[in-house]
């Protein structure tokens, strides 16, 4: 491997990097994005206990928030409920606003990776391609091991570029997805709690 590596010469070095910060990107999103850490079951109905029992007090709102980004979105209109509706609803727009921008945390450097590392390797193509021409430029064709060393650069470069880059896209777009998967759930879930605030909705969990 590093034999394969050093033939690749230092364009690698760049690209590994990329894909060590690929891997980790990806490793973090998957433990942070998982649905039942971010938009936890039953918080709906607990809101709606707490209301119907009289303990919507400022220790459970907090601990509300302090749980899920989901909580973190109710508790928003939680601390406004004596407010109007609308009101209510900018809050969680507000607080929700900054909820997505976490759920996107490296997001942006993911899709980076994935659009640099195939130009990545592509300069070393175009650097290999050199070291080929102006070995037969210098030495003529005579010499195999020069003109061998230029294309497997060429080579080596483009498809370890390519083989950061495609893992890198499609996790990408896999992430974006569930980021606006959970962002619907979120939104489904506080337009429940702000109805059952109101008075629209009596039926348990505001189901």
């Amino acid at each position: 491997m590093f034999e394969i590596v050093k033939a690749g010469g230092i364009i690698m070095i760049p690209i590994i990097l990329c894909s060590v910060l690929a891997i980790a990107i990806i490793a973090e999103r998957f433990w942070t994005l998982q649905r039942k850490r971010i938009t936890p079951k039953n918080l709906v109905p607990q809101i709606w206990h707490w209301h119907k029992n009289h303990q919507l007090n400022s220790d459970n709102v907090k601990a509300l928030r302090d749980g899920s980004p989901l909580g973190q979105i109710l508790a928003a209109g939680l601390m406004n409920r004596h407010h109007s509706r609308e009101i209510m609803k900018e809050s969680i727009e507000d607080t929700g606003r900054h909820v997505v921008v976490e759920l996107e945390k490296f997001l942006n450097s993911l899709g980076t990776i994935a659009a640099v590392t195939p130009l990545l390797g592509l300069l070393g193509t175009v650097l290999g391609m050199i070291t080929v021409f102006t070995a037969i430029s210098t030495q003529g064709v005579g010499n195999p091991s020069v003109l061998a060393g230029g294309i497997s650069q060429a080579l080596i470069t483009t498809v370890a570029g390519l083989s950061v880059a495609i893992p890198s896209l499609m996790f990408y777009r896999y992430f974006r997805g569930k980021v606006d998967e959970l962002v619907v759930d979120m939104e489904k879930e506080a337009l429940k709690m702000v109805e059952i605030m109101q008075g629209e909705r009596e039926r348990d969990g505001g189901a």
